[in-house]
């Protein structure tokens, strides 16, 4: 399914109703990861970036180790809607985990300290447009996603269940699958304020 780029960007949505029936292969999911990761820009091409897709069990365990450390700290009388929203995410097909390597964040601000305080935005901004790149990618192989922030709860049990070097920093869940439930109509702030051209 291909998109014209001002196609994809309508398209790409928020989807927090998914199911596991996506339509494509993990190895087209794999392929859209490896493009991402090798061709969106970095800050002094410092590719910090890391990115690990958990399918089957391992997506299974992420949700269940949120669902753990976010029972310690909602009372027990209201979790059952945060059950519900993480049985949403678990229900999905898998989970794409962004990372940013910190041990290449340090040695940039080690190499170049005029900009050592400029790094770590910087970092932040390629993770995001990461994200962004996956998860239009992911839209136009007419799967849904949306991204979640459980960072520091979860962190450190990601990293020893998945035996990930503690020099990564988790910086987003994009949990992925296919969209089961129509959207809302989007609303939009006018245009006139936002965007300014001067010729």
């Amino acid at each position: 399914m291909k998109k014209e780029f001002t196609d994809v960007l309508k398209a790409r949505r928020t989807h927090y109703a998914l199911n596991k029936e996506i339509q494509v292969s993990d190895e087209a999911i794999q392929s859209l990861l490896e493009d991402a990761v090798l061709h969106t820009p970095s800050a002094f091409n410092s590719q910090s970036a890391r990115v690990v897709l958990l399918l089957n069990g391992k997506h299974d365990t992420l949700w269940s180790i949120t669902r753990e450390a976010l029972r310690k700290i909602v009372p027990a009388e209201s979790f059952k809607p945060t059950d519900d929203k993480i049985n949403g995410f678990a229900a999905a097909y898998g989970t794409v985990l962004f990372f940013e390597d910190t041990a290449v964040v340090k040695g940039l601000q080690e190499a170049f300290p005029l900009y050592q305080h400029n790094f770590p935005i910087w970092s932040t901004e390629s993770s995001g447009m990461l994200q962004y790149v996956v998860w239009s990618g992911l839209t136009t192989l007419g799967v849904g996603a949306s991204l979640q922030h459980y960072n520091e709860l979860i962190e450190e049990n990601v990293k020893e269940t998945f035996e990930l070097p503690e020099n990564w920093k988790l910086v987003a869940q994009m949990p992925f699958g296919n969209p089961s439930a129509p959207l809302r109509e989007k609303e939009f702030l006018p245009l006139d304020g936002r965007l300014l051209v001067q010729a």
